[in-house]
């Protein structure tokens, strides 16, 4: 059950997966991962976690509520 904020770049991978989403694959300037035809960009490796903005941000675009996610 993860909290909605600061998460690494592999825990969000994981929990996407959970979710139904296939990936990383990638492709162009970011690795994405795709559900049905919704297609996700995932932000490259890099030294901290993904913050609560950015979260945010990539979650509307998954179409996943704060809810669902925190229900994981």
């Amino acid at each position: 059950m993860p909290k909605f904020g600061p998460i690494s770049r592999r825990d969000l991978i994981r929990y996407l997966r959970q979710l139904g989403f296939e990936g990383p694959y990638p492709g162009g300037k970011h690795h994405y991962m795709i559900r049905e035809t919704k297609r996700l960009a995932i932000p490259n490796p890099h030294q901290g976690d993904i913050g609560r903005g950015l979260l945010h941000r990539i979650l509307q675009q998954a179409n996943v509520s704060r809810e669902i996610w925190e229900d994981l």
